[in-house]
Protein backbone atom coordinates (compact mmCIF):
# COMPACT_ATOMS: atom_id res chain seq x y z
CA UNK A 1 0.00 0.00 0.00
CA UNK A 2 2.77 2.42 1.09
CA UNK A 3 4.85 1.43 -1.97
CA UNK A 4 1.52 1.74 -4.23
CA UNK A 5 1.03 5.84 -3.18
CA UNK A 6 4.43 7.42 -2.37
CA UNK A 7 2.75 10.84 -2.57
CA UNK A 8 0.66 9.90 0.92
CA UNK A 9 3.40 8.76 2.94
CA UNK A 10 5.85 11.58 1.64
CA UNK A 11 3.90 13.98 1.51
CA UNK A 12 3.69 15.24 4.74
CA UNK A 13 7.73 15.23 4.89
CA UNK A 14 7.90 17.70 1.80
CA UNK A 15 5.21 19.78 2.91
CA UNK A 16 6.33 21.07 6.06
CA UNK A 17 9.47 22.90 5.24
CA UNK A 18 7.28 24.09 2.49
CA UNK A 19 4.62 25.65 5.03
CA UNK A 20 7.30 27.06 7.18
CA UNK A 21 8.47 28.50 4.42
CA UNK A 22 5.54 30.35 3.64
CA UNK A 23 4.87 31.10 7.31
CA UNK A 24 8.26 32.81 6.97
CA UNK A 25 8.00 34.89 4.17
CA UNK A 26 5.27 37.68 6.41
CA UNK A 27 7.56 37.49 9.35
CA UNK A 28 10.98 38.47 7.29
CA UNK A 29 8.70 41.31 5.20
CA UNK A 30 7.21 42.60 8.03
CA UNK A 31 10.89 42.58 10.52
CA UNK A 32 12.47 44.27 7.02
CA UNK A 33 9.67 46.38 7.36
CA UNK A 34 9.78 47.67 11.28
CA UNK A 35 13.90 48.06 10.05
CA UNK A 36 13.61 50.10 7.25
CA UNK A 37 10.72 52.60 8.94
CA UNK A 38 12.79 52.56 12.16
CA UNK A 39 16.13 53.60 10.33
CA UNK A 40 14.78 56.07 8.24
CA UNK A 41 12.75 57.69 11.14
CA UNK A 42 15.97 58.12 12.79
CA UNK A 43 18.15 59.56 10.12
CA UNK A 44 15.64 61.86 9.59
CA UNK A 45 14.33 63.19 13.40
CA UNK A 46 17.21 65.90 13.51
CA UNK A 47 16.72 67.61 9.94
CA UNK A 48 12.70 67.02 10.28
CA UNK A 49 13.49 69.16 14.02
CA UNK A 50 15.61 71.79 12.20
CA UNK A 51 13.07 71.83 9.49
CA UNK A 52 10.15 72.19 11.45
CA UNK A 53 11.68 75.26 13.45
CA UNK A 54 12.88 76.71 10.30
CA UNK A 55 9.58 77.34 8.61
CA UNK A 56 7.43 77.91 11.45
CA UNK A 57 10.04 80.43 12.41
CA UNK A 58 10.60 82.30 9.76
CA UNK A 59 7.46 81.88 7.80
CA UNK A 60 5.12 82.47 10.29
CA UNK A 61 5.18 86.13 11.52
CA UNK A 62 3.64 86.01 14.73
CA UNK A 63 5.92 83.27 15.77
CA UNK A 64 8.92 85.54 14.32
CA UNK A 65 8.02 88.44 16.22
CA UNK A 66 6.88 86.30 19.62
CA UNK A 67 10.53 84.87 19.01
CA UNK A 68 13.06 87.71 18.43
CA UNK A 69 10.69 90.34 20.57
CA UNK A 70 12.46 90.06 23.67
CA UNK A 71 15.58 90.58 21.98
CA UNK A 72 15.14 94.41 22.81
CA UNK A 73 15.54 93.80 26.19
CA UNK A 74 19.16 92.39 25.93
CA UNK A 75 21.73 94.99 26.77
CA UNK A 76 24.22 93.75 24.45
CA UNK A 77 21.52 94.36 21.60
CA UNK A 78 20.54 97.71 22.57
CA UNK A 79 24.42 98.60 23.00
CA UNK A 80 24.93 97.58 19.36
CA UNK A 81 22.29 99.24 17.93
CA UNK A 82 22.59 102.50 20.20
CA UNK A 83 26.47 102.64 18.76
CA UNK A 84 25.29 102.30 15.23
CA UNK A 85 23.03 105.24 15.57
CA UNK A 86 25.36 107.58 17.77
CA UNK A 87 28.23 106.67 15.16
CA UNK A 88 25.80 107.74 12.06
CA UNK A 89 25.24 111.03 13.87
CA UNK A 90 28.35 111.81 15.23
CA UNK A 91 29.71 111.28 11.72
CA UNK A 92 27.70 113.40 10.11
CA UNK A 93 27.50 116.43 12.71
CA UNK A 94 31.25 117.32 13.53
CA UNK A 95 29.91 119.41 16.64
CA UNK A 96 33.43 120.44 17.31
CA UNK A 97 34.01 122.58 13.58
CA UNK A 98 30.53 124.06 14.14
CA UNK A 99 31.45 125.69 18.37
CA UNK A 100 34.64 126.86 16.62
CA UNK A 101 32.26 128.45 13.63
CA UNK A 102 29.45 129.94 16.46
CA UNK A 103 32.48 131.09 18.12
CA UNK A 104 34.98 132.46 15.73
CA UNK A 105 34.52 135.73 15.97
CA UNK A 106 34.17 135.44 19.68
CA UNK A 107 37.10 133.18 20.12
CA UNK A 108 39.27 136.15 18.17
CA UNK A 109 38.91 138.89 20.97
CA UNK A 110 38.89 135.94 23.70
CA UNK A 111 41.44 133.57 23.03
CA UNK A 112 40.64 131.52 26.60
CA UNK A 113 37.09 130.43 24.58
CA UNK A 114 38.46 128.50 22.92
CA UNK A 115 39.33 126.04 25.80
CA UNK A 116 36.17 125.64 25.94
CA UNK A 117 34.97 124.41 22.58
CA UNK A 118 36.56 120.72 23.56
CA UNK A 119 34.22 120.68 27.13
CA UNK A 120 31.36 121.42 25.25
CA UNK A 121 31.64 119.41 21.96
CA UNK A 122 32.04 116.40 24.46
CA UNK A 123 28.86 117.15 26.60
CA UNK A 124 26.72 117.58 23.36
CA UNK A 125 28.25 113.83 22.00
CA UNK A 126 27.33 112.76 25.54
CA UNK A 127 23.84 114.09 25.34
CA UNK A 128 23.40 112.50 21.61
CA UNK A 129 24.73 109.25 23.10
CA UNK A 130 22.72 109.36 26.36
CA UNK A 131 19.30 110.58 24.28
CA UNK A 132 20.17 107.34 21.87
CA UNK A 133 20.35 105.36 24.79
CA UNK A 134 17.24 106.44 26.41
CA UNK A 135 14.69 106.13 23.67
CA UNK A 136 16.31 102.23 22.74
CA UNK A 137 15.31 101.58 26.10
CA UNK A 138 11.66 103.55 25.82
CA UNK A 139 8.65 101.18 25.19
CA UNK A 140 8.51 103.83 22.69
CA UNK A 141 11.46 101.98 20.66
CA UNK A 142 9.79 98.61 21.96
CA UNK A 143 6.49 99.24 19.74
CA UNK A 144 8.74 100.37 16.61
CA UNK A 145 11.11 97.24 17.41
CA UNK A 146 7.79 94.96 17.19
CA UNK A 147 6.76 96.84 14.40
CA UNK A 148 9.88 96.86 12.80
CA UNK A 149 10.23 92.96 12.93
CA UNK A 150 7.18 92.00 11.41
CA UNK A 151 8.58 93.75 8.06
CA UNK A 152 11.99 92.00 8.63
CA UNK A 153 10.17 88.88 9.27
CA UNK A 154 8.91 89.79 5.41
CA UNK A 155 11.87 90.82 4.28
CA UNK A 156 13.76 87.68 5.32
CA UNK A 157 11.71 85.94 3.29
CA UNK A 158 12.22 88.21 0.40
CA UNK A 159 16.29 87.60 0.66
CA UNK A 160 15.78 83.66 0.62
CA UNK A 161 13.77 84.23 -2.55
CA UNK A 162 16.20 86.44 -4.20
CA UNK A 163 14.40 89.51 -3.33
CA UNK A 164 17.01 92.27 -2.36
CA UNK A 165 14.87 95.35 -1.01
CA UNK A 166 12.98 95.71 2.56
CA UNK A 167 14.41 96.67 5.85
CA UNK A 168 16.47 92.89 5.78
CA UNK A 169 18.29 93.38 2.35
CA UNK A 170 21.53 91.75 0.60
CA UNK A 171 23.68 93.57 -0.74
CA UNK A 172 26.52 91.97 -2.53
CA UNK A 173 27.72 89.43 -0.22
CA UNK A 174 26.22 91.05 3.22
CA UNK A 175 22.84 90.79 4.70
CA UNK A 176 22.27 94.16 6.11
CA UNK A 177 19.76 95.94 8.30
CA UNK A 178 18.09 99.48 7.61
CA UNK A 179 18.36 101.40 11.31
CA UNK A 180 17.27 104.64 9.44
CA UNK A 181 13.58 104.67 11.34
CA UNK A 182 15.82 104.34 14.68
CA UNK A 183 17.57 107.20 13.38
CA UNK A 184 15.07 109.55 12.31
CA UNK A 185 13.70 108.94 15.85
CA UNK A 186 16.65 109.94 17.54
CA UNK A 187 17.07 112.63 15.55
CA UNK A 188 14.06 114.42 16.22
CA UNK A 189 14.25 113.49 20.13
CA UNK A 190 17.40 115.95 19.92
CA UNK A 191 15.77 118.65 17.97
CA UNK A 192 12.92 119.14 20.30
CA UNK A 193 15.60 118.99 23.15
CA UNK A 194 16.68 122.14 21.36
CA UNK A 195 20.33 120.56 19.63
CA UNK A 196 18.24 121.64 15.94
CA UNK A 197 22.09 121.55 14.55
CA UNK A 198 21.04 117.75 13.50
CA UNK A 199 17.77 118.47 11.65
CA UNK A 200 19.10 118.97 8.40
CA UNK A 201 21.61 116.65 8.41
CA UNK A 202 21.85 113.67 6.10
CA UNK A 203 22.71 110.84 6.96
CA UNK A 204 23.76 108.85 4.18
CA UNK A 205 22.02 105.00 3.22
CA UNK A 206 25.52 103.24 4.48
CA UNK A 207 25.90 104.74 7.67
CA UNK A 208 21.73 103.32 8.24
CA UNK A 209 23.14 99.79 7.63
CA UNK A 210 24.38 96.94 10.29
CA UNK A 211 25.80 94.54 8.69
CA UNK A 212 24.66 91.23 10.10
CA UNK A 213 26.34 88.67 7.98
CA UNK A 214 28.53 87.65 4.95
CA UNK A 215 26.83 85.15 3.00
CA UNK A 216 28.55 84.40 0.04
CA UNK A 217 26.88 81.28 0.07
CA UNK A 218 23.72 82.54 0.20
CA UNK A 219 22.82 81.39 -3.60
CA UNK A 220 23.13 78.18 -1.93
CA UNK A 221 20.53 79.23 1.17
CA UNK A 222 18.29 80.33 -1.35
CA UNK A 223 18.47 77.34 -3.17
CA UNK A 224 17.79 74.63 -0.31
CA UNK A 225 14.66 76.54 1.05
CA UNK A 226 12.80 76.91 -2.31
CA UNK A 227 13.20 73.11 -2.02
CA UNK A 228 12.95 72.75 1.37
CA UNK A 229 10.18 75.04 2.67
CA UNK A 230 6.99 73.08 1.03
CA UNK A 231 8.57 69.91 2.35
CA UNK A 232 9.55 71.08 5.94
CA UNK A 233 5.90 71.40 7.61
CA UNK A 234 5.23 67.56 6.63
CA UNK A 235 8.88 66.21 7.06
CA UNK A 236 8.03 65.98 11.08
CA UNK A 237 4.52 64.59 10.69
CA UNK A 238 6.34 61.70 7.73
CA UNK A 239 8.88 60.85 10.90
CA UNK A 240 6.23 60.55 13.19
CA UNK A 241 4.42 57.73 11.04
CA UNK A 242 7.47 56.31 10.25
CA UNK A 243 7.55 55.64 14.52
CA UNK A 244 4.69 54.60 14.71
CA UNK A 245 4.32 52.33 11.71
CA UNK A 246 7.50 50.52 13.47
CA UNK A 247 5.92 50.38 16.71
CA UNK A 248 2.58 48.70 15.47
CA UNK A 249 4.52 45.92 13.14
CA UNK A 250 7.00 45.30 15.89
CA UNK A 251 6.32 41.88 17.56
CA UNK A 252 7.60 42.66 20.71
CA UNK A 253 6.39 46.35 21.40
CA UNK A 254 7.63 46.87 24.57
CA UNK A 255 11.80 46.35 23.36
CA UNK A 256 10.58 48.61 20.08
CA UNK A 257 9.62 51.19 22.70
CA UNK A 258 12.52 51.07 24.29
CA UNK A 259 13.82 51.49 20.98
CA UNK A 260 12.83 53.86 19.62
CA UNK A 261 13.00 55.97 22.98
CA UNK A 262 16.85 55.62 22.57
CA UNK A 263 16.62 57.07 19.21
CA UNK A 264 15.08 59.60 20.02
CA UNK A 265 17.43 60.55 23.42
CA UNK A 266 20.26 60.04 20.60
CA UNK A 267 19.17 62.53 18.31
CA UNK A 268 18.46 65.24 20.88
CA UNK A 269 22.24 64.60 21.75
CA UNK A 270 22.83 65.19 18.20
CA UNK A 271 20.55 68.07 17.77
CA UNK A 272 22.51 69.44 20.91
CA UNK A 273 25.74 69.23 19.14
CA UNK A 274 24.17 70.60 15.68
CA UNK A 275 23.22 73.50 18.14
CA UNK A 276 26.44 74.20 19.70
CA UNK A 277 28.29 73.90 16.16
CA UNK A 278 26.10 76.53 14.46
CA UNK A 279 26.56 78.88 17.07
CA UNK A 280 30.36 79.03 16.99
CA UNK A 281 29.85 79.57 12.98
CA UNK A 282 27.05 82.31 14.00
CA UNK A 283 29.48 84.14 16.13
CA UNK A 284 32.65 84.31 14.02
CA UNK A 285 30.39 85.24 10.84
CA UNK A 286 29.45 88.50 13.14
CA UNK A 287 32.70 88.78 14.57
CA UNK A 288 34.15 92.43 13.35
CA UNK A 289 30.58 93.51 13.04
CA UNK A 290 28.21 96.07 15.21
CA UNK A 291 26.26 92.91 15.85
CA UNK A 292 29.47 91.06 17.35
CA UNK A 293 28.87 91.59 20.82
CA UNK A 294 25.21 91.15 20.72
CA UNK A 295 25.75 87.29 18.43
CA UNK A 296 25.39 85.09 21.30
CA UNK A 297 22.50 86.55 22.78
CA UNK A 298 20.77 86.74 18.92
CA UNK A 299 21.37 83.22 18.18
CA UNK A 300 20.20 81.85 21.34
CA UNK A 301 16.97 83.95 21.32
CA UNK A 302 16.23 83.00 17.78
CA UNK A 303 16.51 79.44 18.32
CA UNK A 304 15.48 79.15 21.82
CA UNK A 305 12.03 77.57 20.24
CA UNK A 306 14.15 74.66 18.44
CA UNK A 307 16.12 74.44 22.22
CA UNK A 308 12.77 73.41 23.58
CA UNK A 309 12.02 71.10 21.29
CA UNK A 310 15.12 69.60 21.43
CA UNK A 311 15.01 68.99 25.58
CA UNK A 312 11.46 67.68 24.69
CA UNK A 313 12.39 65.13 22.23
CA UNK A 314 15.54 64.15 25.11
CA UNK A 315 12.73 64.03 27.68
CA UNK A 316 10.44 62.26 26.00
CA UNK A 317 12.88 59.64 24.59
CA UNK A 318 13.58 58.78 28.54
CA UNK A 319 10.21 58.69 29.22
CA UNK A 320 9.37 55.97 25.95
CA UNK A 321 12.94 54.02 27.83
CA UNK A 322 11.20 53.40 30.97
CA UNK A 323 7.95 52.68 29.85
CA UNK A 324 8.76 49.89 27.83
CA UNK A 325 11.46 48.54 30.01
CA UNK A 326 8.28 48.02 32.53
CA UNK A 327 5.83 47.30 29.96
CA UNK A 328 7.93 44.57 28.77
CA UNK A 329 8.74 41.32 29.87
CA UNK A 330 11.52 41.47 32.35
CA UNK A 331 11.52 40.31 36.61
CA UNK A 332 11.38 43.97 37.90
CA UNK A 333 8.87 45.29 35.48
CA UNK A 334 6.83 42.64 35.70
CA UNK A 335 6.23 42.87 39.30
CA UNK A 336 5.87 46.86 39.20
CA UNK A 337 3.00 46.84 36.65
CA UNK A 338 1.96 43.53 38.20
CA UNK A 339 1.38 45.58 41.55
CA UNK A 340 0.00 48.96 40.23
CA UNK A 341 -2.76 46.61 38.19
CA UNK A 342 -3.78 44.82 40.87
CA UNK A 343 -3.56 47.47 43.00
CA UNK A 344 -6.07 49.34 40.89
CA UNK A 345 -8.17 47.13 40.51
CA UNK A 346 -8.80 46.36 43.71
CA UNK A 347 -10.01 49.59 44.15
CA UNK A 348 -12.23 49.19 41.45
CA UNK A 349 -13.69 46.21 42.86
CA UNK A 350 -14.48 47.71 46.16
CA UNK A 351 -17.07 49.67 43.83
CA UNK A 352 -18.29 47.33 41.90
CA UNK A 353 -21.65 46.98 43.84
CA UNK A 354 -22.22 50.87 42.65
CA UNK A 355 -22.75 52.76 39.54
CA UNK A 356 -19.49 52.59 38.69
CA UNK A 357 -19.84 48.42 38.02
CA UNK A 358 -21.87 49.73 35.28
CA UNK A 359 -19.60 51.46 33.51
CA UNK A 360 -16.68 49.17 34.48
CA UNK A 361 -17.89 46.12 32.10
CA UNK A 362 -18.22 49.00 29.48
CA UNK A 363 -14.92 49.71 29.87
CA UNK A 364 -13.37 46.38 31.07
CA UNK A 365 -15.15 45.16 27.09
CA UNK A 366 -13.23 48.20 25.53
CA UNK A 367 -9.74 48.85 27.71
CA UNK A 368 -7.83 48.13 24.61
CA UNK A 369 -9.14 50.98 22.15
CA UNK A 370 -9.92 53.43 25.64
CA UNK A 371 -6.13 53.16 26.35
CA UNK A 372 -4.89 54.09 22.43
CA UNK A 373 -7.08 56.82 23.01
CA UNK A 374 -5.59 58.02 26.06
CA UNK A 375 -2.18 57.78 24.55
CA UNK A 376 -3.37 60.49 21.57
CA UNK A 377 -4.92 62.53 24.10
CA UNK A 378 -1.76 62.78 25.49
CA UNK A 379 0.01 63.72 22.44
CA UNK A 380 -2.36 66.20 21.48
CA UNK A 381 -2.07 68.06 24.74
CA UNK A 382 1.97 68.18 23.69
CA UNK A 383 1.57 69.41 20.59
CA UNK A 384 -1.36 71.63 20.96
CA UNK A 385 -0.75 75.59 19.55
CA UNK A 386 2.73 74.27 18.49
CA UNK A 387 4.06 75.42 21.63
CA UNK A 388 6.14 72.40 23.29
CA UNK A 389 8.10 72.86 26.00
CA UNK A 390 8.86 70.69 29.01
CA UNK A 391 6.60 71.71 31.19
CA UNK A 392 3.62 70.81 28.17
CA UNK A 393 5.74 67.14 28.37
CA UNK A 394 5.16 66.71 32.23
CA UNK A 395 1.67 67.72 32.06
CA UNK A 396 0.52 65.49 29.29
CA UNK A 397 2.53 62.84 30.63
CA UNK A 398 0.38 63.16 34.31
CA UNK A 399 -2.60 63.38 32.26
CA UNK A 400 -2.34 60.32 30.35
CA UNK A 401 -0.84 58.73 33.86
CA UNK A 402 -4.22 59.09 35.44
CA UNK A 403 -6.63 59.30 32.94
CA UNK A 404 -4.80 54.61 32.02
CA UNK A 405 -5.43 54.63 36.23
CA UNK A 406 -9.38 55.85 35.94
CA UNK A 407 -9.14 52.94 33.17
CA UNK A 408 -7.82 50.17 35.43
CA UNK A 409 -9.82 51.52 38.33
CA UNK A 410 -12.71 51.12 36.08
CA UNK A 411 -11.72 47.72 34.28
CA UNK A 412 -11.46 46.46 37.81
CA UNK A 413 -14.99 47.09 38.61
CA UNK A 414 -15.85 45.43 35.72
CA UNK A 415 -14.65 42.27 36.05
CA UNK A 416 -15.39 42.14 39.59
CA UNK A 417 -17.96 39.83 40.58
CA UNK A 418 -21.17 41.17 41.62
CA UNK A 419 -23.04 40.69 44.44
CA UNK A 420 -26.05 38.05 44.84
CA UNK A 421 -29.38 39.57 45.79
CA UNK A 422 -31.48 37.75 48.11
CA UNK A 423 -32.80 34.55 47.43
CA UNK A 424 -36.47 34.35 47.58
CA UNK A 425 -38.51 31.85 49.03
CA UNK A 426 -40.10 28.33 47.38
CA UNK A 427 -43.34 29.53 45.75
CA UNK A 428 -43.06 33.41 46.38
CA UNK A 429 -44.16 35.69 43.61
CA UNK A 430 -41.41 38.12 42.98
CA UNK A 431 -42.19 41.44 43.87
CA UNK A 432 -45.27 40.55 46.10
CA UNK A 433 -45.27 40.81 49.64
CA UNK A 434 -45.69 38.10 52.22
Amino acid sequence: MSDANPTLSGGPERSVPAEAAVANRPSRGRSAAVVICLVLAALLTTPAAIAYWGQRTLNDTTRYVNTVGPLINSPEVQDAIATKVTDAIDKQVDIEALLNDVFAGVITDRPRLQRLVGPLSGAINSLVDRQVREFIASDQFADLWTAANTRLQQSLQRVLKGDRSGAISLQGDQVVLDVSDVIDQVKQRLVDRGLTIVQRVPIPNVDKQIVLLEAPQLKQLRTIYAFANPLAQWLIVLVAGLYLVALVLARRRPRMTVIIGAVLAANALLLALALSVGRQLFIDALAGTTFGPASTVFYDTLLSYLERGRQVFFWLGLILVAVGWFAGPNKYGSAVRGGVTVGLENIGGAMADGPVGGAGRWVATNARWLRAAVGLLGVVVLLWGNDVSLSRLFWSLALVLGLLAVVQVLVGAGRAPVAPGPIAPAGAVPGTAK
